[in-house]
This record gives structure tokens, sequence and C-alpha cells, in this order.
């Protein structure tokens, strides 16, 4: 079992960047994908970037590839997605989430648990 809950979700102008981290409980953490994705008023859930259980492989969408990075620390059971250069259009709810996979998967219903959102809110 693995227990997620994002933090450093806000409001930011456009240009400007945010920091956000996951926290995760649980003894597998090492063993789970991880994953961010997020989801704007009247959209689908979509994959922004993802992260292998040992941390060396990402992806991202293209949408967010060159701006945003995903990162994580098993020691500290944390993974963390810093966004640059955030743009209006990243306005969304931002869920962290995980997976037992040994790959990025890049649809929701691969990963097996979610945090509760933070919000991204971002003015032009």
């Amino acid at each position: 079992q693995v227990q997620l809950v994002e933090s450093g979700g806000g409001l930011v102008q456009a240009g400007g960047s945010l920091r956000l981290s996951c926290a995760a409980s649980g003894r597998t953490f090492s063993s789970y994908a991880m994953g961010w994705f997020r989801q704007a008023p009247g959209k689908e859930r979509e994959f922004v970037a993802g992260v292998t259980w040992r941390g060396r492989g990402t992806d991202y969408a293209d949408s967010v590839k060159g701006r945003f990075t995903i990162s994580r620390d098993n020691a500290k059971n944390t993974v963390n997605l810093q966004m640059n250069s955030l743009k209006p259009e990243d306005t969304a709810v931002y869920y962290c989430a995980a997976g037992y996979r040994r790959t990025i998967e890049y649809t929701t219903g691969e990963y097996d648990y979610w945090g509760q959102g933070t919000q991204v809110t971002v003015s032009s």
C-alpha cells in the first residue's frame, strides 16, 4: 500500500515557476513507477511526466517538454515536479500517482494509487 500527498501548488504569474512535491508512505515506494497527471476544468486527466522506479528514466508530455522536470528521491520517499516557464494553459489540478510497474506508464488506468491533487493556477 502507498499513500500519496501532494503539495506546492498555488497561484503564479505566467513565466514563473513552481515546485510540486509528492510525499509517499509505504515500504514498497522504491518499487513503484511514479507519475504526474493534471486535469483542467472540462478536460480529461492527462499525463504530464513520469519516472521509473530507479529514477533514471523519465518522460514528458509534449506540451511540457523543456519546461518541467520530474525527479524522485527514494531515500526521502518523495517525487517532485519542477515547473518552469509556466503558461496559463498549465492551469489544472495536478495529481501524483504510483503504479507497481517497471516502466513509465502514460494512462491513468495503469496507476494504483493517487494523491488528492494540488491546484496550480497560472495568470496571464
